[in-house]
């Protein structure tokens, strides 16, 4: 029977705008058997698009409190969407271990070079520019190496339960510096398949580049996709919702995808439903 789920959901405690309670009575309207709150876990350095240090308390007791108010209709679930980035994270197994959560999701949304951050992430293509000119002096194949190389060590260090967006270093590209069907970013991929393999990590299908018209495909792209099903690597599907109205946004386009290459509903794996 087809399950509908998010495991990637971003409120007003991030950079979402949404409270959780609105969040867990729409998706109960919706028919949703589990929602999960991901929101960006703080950094050393204060930003503007993650949970503050001084509101992590707030931010789980108000989840923990929800999950049993409304055990009867849904299952809520407590995480963090957590940034690799050596020098300026924390170790994702503090706050798993301080706050019990209930699984953690790895992402990579800077890429560090010798001394700045290249921001992939947003809807602002000269940001991306200028941070491939500033980071990597316009070494679109260094700065990309990079980007791989980040979320790889993340995934042998720090395990988190699901990746997220495997290969968001596209989204800004636009086909411009590079082609995805280029033998060294090929490479690149593989090399990642293969981490994700050994590291018996979910990878997510992540739905968001394409309703937000940032993207003509999923994050990773379907030829990917295909890859993961022949390395026999289990997939769930994200909508990395911000908003209560984005919070089924391409759940059934996602689905369906995963059923043309192969993949089938498995149960759970780590409390996480998945596609195996």
């Amino acid at each position: 029977m087809k399950r509908k789920f998010n495991y990637h959901t971003h409120t007003k405690y991030c950079d979402g705008a949404d409270a959780p309670r609105a969040y867990v009575e729409e998706a109960i309207k919706l028919g949703f058997s589990t929602l999960g709150f991901s929101s960006h876990a703080p950094t050393k350095e204060k930003n503007t698009f993650s949970l503050q240090m001084d509101e992590v308390s707030l931010y789980v007791s108000e989840i923990r409190a929800l999950q049993t108010e409304y055990a009867s209709q849904i299952k809520v679930l407590l995480s963090l969407e957590m940034d690799y980035i050596p020098g300026h994270t924390y170790p994702f197994s503090e706050f798993k271990e301080k706050l019990g959560l209930d699984y953690t999701i790895g992402a990579i949304h800077l890429v560090k070079s010798a001394d700045s951050l290249w921001f992939i992430d947003g809807g602002k293509i000269e940001s991306y520019d200028r941070g491939l000119h500033t980071c990597f002096a316009d070494d679109i194949r260094k700065g990309v190496k990079a980007y791989f190389t980040q979320m790889n060590e993340m995934l042998q260090v720090e395990k988190p339960t699901i990746l997220a967006h495997f290969d968001k270093i596209t989204m800004n590209n636009k086909g411009r510096y590079f082609s995805q069907d280029e033998p060294w970013y090929h490479k690149l991929v593989q090399e990642s398949i293969d981490v994700i393999k050994q590291n018996d990590t979910i990878v997510e299908i992540n739905t968001r580049g394409l309703y937000k018209g940032r993207s003509d495909d999923f994050f990773p792209c379907k030829f990917i996709i295909q890859q993961l099903k022949q390395a026999k690597i289990p997939t769930t599907i994200s909508l990395d919702a911000h908003k209560l109205e984005e919070l089924s946004q391409g759940f059934d386009n996602a689905y369906n995808c995963l059923l043309s290459f192969g993949y089938k509903e498995a149960g759970e794996k780590n409390g996480i439903l998945i596609f195996e």
